[in-house]
């Protein structure tokens, strides 16, 4: 019976550590809303790094978190570090943006787990309103895909964009 019982459990682990390494080597997730602002409103709480921190759900889910802003707070090469007991370590830099209509920004981690993801905000105006989206994606490795075999990271992740766009319509919605 024991016997059996281990190789139930060999045949488990097995299978699990299979199934991780056959997963797709990237993701990609994001999440939606329509904020009752015209896109520029929109796009500068995003665009300037000072402004984003204000709704970013991350920042404000870590009461240790130190933020280093570099040389430039908006536009184009603004980009800031952070150390935080709940975030770890990393950077994100904007990459690219359009006016009112799109930022780009890289997000590097380097604790807890090294991570290098590429993060876009898109900005489609609804009449009055705008639908912002927010999205994130990049490479997985194994132990990333081994985590999310038991940890969804659309729910974990997604949860905070949701989190994240309802600050962010609360702030472009007060704004004059």
């Amino acid at each position: 019976m024991f016997k059996t019982l281990l190789l139930v459990l060999a045949v488990a682990v097995a299978a699990v550590l299979i199934y991780a390494a056959l997963k797709p080597k990237s993701f990609a997730l994001s999440r939606s809303a329509v904020i009752a602002a015209p896109p520029d409103r929109v796009f500068a709480l995003i665009d300037d790094l000072h402004e984003f921190n204000r709704w970013n759900p991350f920042a404000k889910d870590d009461p240790s978190l130190k933020i280093q802003y570099e040389s430039t707070a908006s536009g184009q090469g603004a980009a800031y570090s952070w150390v935080g007991k709940k975030t770890g370590v990393g950077r994100m830099e904007i990459a690219d943006t359009v006016p009112s209509q799109r930022v780009t920004m890289k997000l590097d981690f380097s604790k807890p787990m090294e991570a290098h993801n590429t993060v876009n905000f898109t900005l489609e105006p609804q009449g009055a309103a705008t639908k912002v989206t927010w999205a994130m994606s990049g490479p997985t490795n194994y132990v990333h895909n081994l985590m999310t075999t038991f940890l969804s990271m659309d729910k974990m992740v997604g949860g905070q964009f949701e989190t994240g766009l309802a600050s962010l319509k609360t702030l472009a919605e007060k704004a004059p």
